[in-house]
């Protein structure tokens, strides 16, 4: 990593609160400094962010065009202080705005490998869903040099794979013929160049996915707040806490709707305030675990 580039990041932004759980294949945490696989085209870097007492950020690269890549992943220009100051007062993230006020969503290198994650995260299991991943990762993409990192997988890793060994390597088989038929009919990056609308309304017409794979590929392959992570297992737990019974997942969209333009965004403060018992919650519980609701 030749070059250095110390950033002030645009509002209220902390590495630690945005890189919990981040470890996966192609990136990895390590005493506050996050080191990340990039793609630069057909080229692999490395790059790296930690964050310094007074907030700025050291990123580096080996070149121009990896650290504007690494800008992208660590979302230092993503300023969300209009979100934080229209919920401070909200009842469900109103105290979450205010105790985890930096956090934001890490983004992955390429919409690819959030289609993977996507199709993995359907599982119920969130940890059998992350190792099945990262197993996957590893298997099919080569290992940067010089380092334990995976190049991180595009359309074409995956176009060449035939489903059979997706199911090999633990993917469901609806799942692995679907992820390989998308990759081989296009190319997804091409998602940034369309509005949130139509890149949502894409990912909904694959077989396998929904609202809530469009939500992951929104959040952590294209970078957009719009979307919200409809039908969320966390999003499903805390909407039947608060209703006195068992939601379906489709249901959850009446839980992010308040949050408009910030769905996305809302979706991850929300679990995140469930998960830290921020939220104000009848004493009571439903006594029927809902089915599972990811697609």
């Amino acid at each position: 990593m030749n070059l250095e580039r110390v950033v002030r990041p645009a509002g209220p932004f902390s590495l630690a609160h945005s890189t919990r759980h981040a470890s996966d294949a192609t990136r990895y945490l390590r005493d506050g400094r996050l080191t990340t696989a990039i793609r630069v085209g057909e080229r692999i870097e490395v790059g790296s962010a930690r964050q310094t007492v007074d907030g700025r950020v050291v990123m580096r690269a080996e070149t121009e065009e990896g650290l504007e890549r690494l800008r992208f992943i660590v979302p230092v220009d993503a300023d969300h202080t209009d979100f934080l100051r229209r919920f401070a007062n909200d009842p469900l993230i109103g105290e979450a705005t205010l105790r985890f006020q930096g956090l934001r969503q890490l983004r992955l290198p390429t919409v690819a490998q959030t289609l993977l994650r996507a199709f993995c995260g359907q599982l119920i299991d969130s940890r059998r869903a992350r190792e099945l991943e990262v197993g996957i990762v590893r298997a099919i993409s080569p290992r940067v040099e010089g380092t334990t990192l995976r190049a991180p997988p595009t359309c074409a890793t995956f176009a060449q794979l035939a489903p059979a060994r997706l199911r090999q390597l633990g993917l469901h088989a609806g799942r692995a013929a679907a992820l390989v038929r998308i990759c081989r009919s296009v190319d997804l990056e091409r998602l940034h160049g369309l509005p949130t609308a139509k890149a949502v309304a894409f990912i909904e017409r694959q077989r396998g996915l929904g609202p809530w794979s469009a939500g992951v590929v929104c959040l952590e392959g294209l970078g957009r707040y719009e979307h919200g992570l409809v039908g969320d297992l966390s999003l499903i737990k805390l909407m039947s806490r608060l209703s006195g019974r068992w939601v379906e997942g489709h249901e959850t969209a009446e839980l992010l709707a308040p949050y408009g333009e910030w769905a996305g965004l809302a979706s991850l403060y929300l679990a995140t305030a469930f998960k830290h018992g921020l939220i104000a919650l009848p004493a009571e519980r439903p006594v029927r675990f809902p089915r599972p609701a990811y697609a």
